[in-house]
Order: C-alpha cells, then sequence, then structure tokens
C-alpha cells in the first residue's frame, strides 16, 4: 500500500510575481516528481502570500476607478489565488510526469475551510494585507470597519483576523481523489475562510494559517506524513544565543515541550510544530518533516531536516 504524505509548500515554492511563479512551480514539480516516482500518494497544500494581497489590492484599487464595481472580500480573493496559483502548479506537475513516463491526473480542488465566528483570532487581527496606505487611505479603510496597523517610516496597513480551521468543506471529495491514486492539490492559502449559518456558508474576512489547514487536511485524509517546506534547512532552539541548536530528530513530548518553553514564537515556527504535533497525537506510526525547499531531496533521505516522530 502507498504511504500517502501532505506536502505544504512555502512562498519560496512559488515566487511573488506571476513570472516568478511561472519558472518557482517548474522546481516544485521536479520534488513533487520525485515523491510520486518513489511510490508515494501525494497532496498538496500552498501559501497564498503575497499572492492573495496583491489580488486584493488590484481589485480595490479597480472598485476605486470605476463606481460600478464593488471591492472584492478577502473571501472571493483568497478563491482566486487558489484557482491561479493551483492552475500553474497543476499543469506544471502534470507536465513533469509526463515527461517521466508518469500518466496520471493532476487536480485542483477549490477549497472551502469552515471558521468558528467566536474564534479569539477575529478580536486580535495579525496578518498585514496589500500595499502601504496613507493615512487618508486608512481613514477610510477604518470607517469600512477593516483593521488598520501603522509601520513607522512606511505608512499604514490593513491587517486580517487568521482564525483556527475548524472543518474543511471540500474533505470527500479530497479522499476520493486520493483514493483514485489522483495528485491533489487543496486547501490554498489555507483555505476560503467561510462561516456556517444553516445551510449557507458566508465568506469571512480573514485568512487562515496554511499550516494548521495542512496538518487538519492530513489528519482528516489519513496520511502517514506531513512536510512542510519552508525557508529553513532545520528548525532552531535558543535562537542567536549561545547554545543556539539545530533540531534533528525529536519526540512529539519534546516538541511541545519547545513550544511551551516559546522557543518559536507565536506567527513563526509555532504554527508549523502545532499543525505537526496535533497531526502526530492522531495517530501512531506517523511523521512530519519540517525543512526548506532547497535541501527537501536530502531530507527525505534522512541527512537533514527537523524530524518529529
Amino acid at each position: 500500500m502507498k504511504k500517502r504524505v501532505v506536502v505544504a509548500l512555502g512562498h519560496r515554492a512559488l515566487g511573488t510575481t506571476l513570472p516568478e511563479q511561472k519558472e518557482a512551480v517548474k522546481k516544485t514539480a521536479k520534488v513533487i516528481g520525485d515523491l510520486i516516482e518513489k511510490g508515494y500518494q501525494v497532496a498538496i497544500t500552498h501559501s497564498n502570500a503575497p499572492q492573495v494581497g496583491m489580488i486584493h489590492t488590484a481589485m480595490n484599487e479597480f472598485a476605486k476607478e470605476h463606481e460600478d464595481y464593488t471591492a472584492a472580500p478577502m473571501s472571493v480573493c483568497s478563491a482566486m489565488s487558489q484557482g491561479y496559483i493551483g492552475y500553474d502548479l497543476q499543469n506544471a506537475i502534470r507536465e513533469e510526469l509526463m515527461n517521466r513516463g508518469i500518466y496520471r491526473t493532476v487536480s485542483t480542488v477549490l477549497t472551502q475551510v469552515i471558521v468558528d465566528p467566536y474564534d479569539e483570532a477575529f478580536y486580535t487581527p495579525t496578518k498585514v494585507l496589500g500595499r502601504y496606505m496613507d493615512a487618508e487611505e486608512a481613514s477610510a479603510e477604518r470607517k469600512k470597519g477593516n483593521y488598520v496597523v501603522e509601520e513607522p517610516g512606511k505608512g499604514f496597513r490593513r491587517i486580517v483576523s487568521a482564525p483556527n480551521p475548524v472543518n474543511i468543506v471540500e474533505i470527500d471529495a479530497i479522499k476520493a481523489l486520493l483514493d483514485a491514486d489522483q495528485v491533489v492539490i487543496a486547501c490554498g492559502g489555507g483555505g476560503i475562510p467561510v462561516l456556517e449559518q444553516d445551510h449557507r456558508l458566508k465568506g469571512a474576512s480573514a485568512v487562515i494559517e496554511k499550516d494548521l489547514t495542512a496538518g487538519k487536511m492530513a489528519e482528516e485524509t489519513d496520511a502517514d506524513e506531513l512536510i512542510i517546506l519552508t525557508s529553513v534547512e532545520k528548525v532552531k532552539i535558543n535562537m542567536d544565543r549561545p547554545e543556539e541548536e539545530e533540531l534533528g530528530e525529536i519526540s512529539v513530548a519534546q516538541a511541545k515541550e519547545y513550544m511551551e518553553e516559546g522557543h518559536f514564537g507565536k506567527y513563526n515556527m509555532y504554527p508549523k510544530f502545532r499543525a505537526a504535533v496535533e497531526f502526530l497525537e492522531k495517530r501512531e506510526g506517523r511523521s512530519a518533516l519540517i525543512t526548506s525547499f532547497d535541501k527537501f531531496d536530502e531530507a527525505l533521505k534522512g541527512k537533514t531536516g527537523t524530524v518529529i516522530r
């Protein structure tokens, strides 16, 4: 039976601009191709920063110039980012597999993720979004009910909430595609954040932490391994101190201890470790790998990376 793996791609695997993304996904496709050639069943999720911010800015600027158009809400911007990132990623992986003589369908699932309307994150927004604004633009955003933060010497930026993922709406479709041995791209950018109102799903003005959604997707698809590709080869503790240390293979208990001691901050490595721990605690025999995109091949051979078991 094939091992099932969920791969969470960070920003470096996608680039920033459209031309950068076109080139970046070619390298990403080779990494995914290697996994598939080794016999893995693969589900992929990905970052959508800064893409979602660029979409949000573009739609808002267009609405300012054309009174007949309205600004796009965050949920719509998230959906658009899933579509165009998935399009490039899907086609690059398909081409890479065909070049290797592997004929397998690659599918992108537009994915909604339910969040709790009472999540504390809605009261303390943290994720910056879009371009810098001047004081007048910032005031206009506040009048709309949006949160704005000032960065001294740079200007103002909108900030949005980052609630926890509760349920993946399209999880049955994702599982069905994996069971059919397809390569699946889903939950891009952490998923489109939605609120459940009776039978209706309403978009939420938020972004979801992609690593937490990746962990939930890994858990709900009964994956054997969660791989989080980020900017560092190995995770470090005691950063910038004489006792600074790179983490190789550690236990879940050790990971939880380091989290409680505050080694990873709240918004950087912490969500990655939390996602890994929550995934690993649901079933024995699983593993999680955190490493850089550039060192992934070596990490897969056990030569580097931070592994949690």
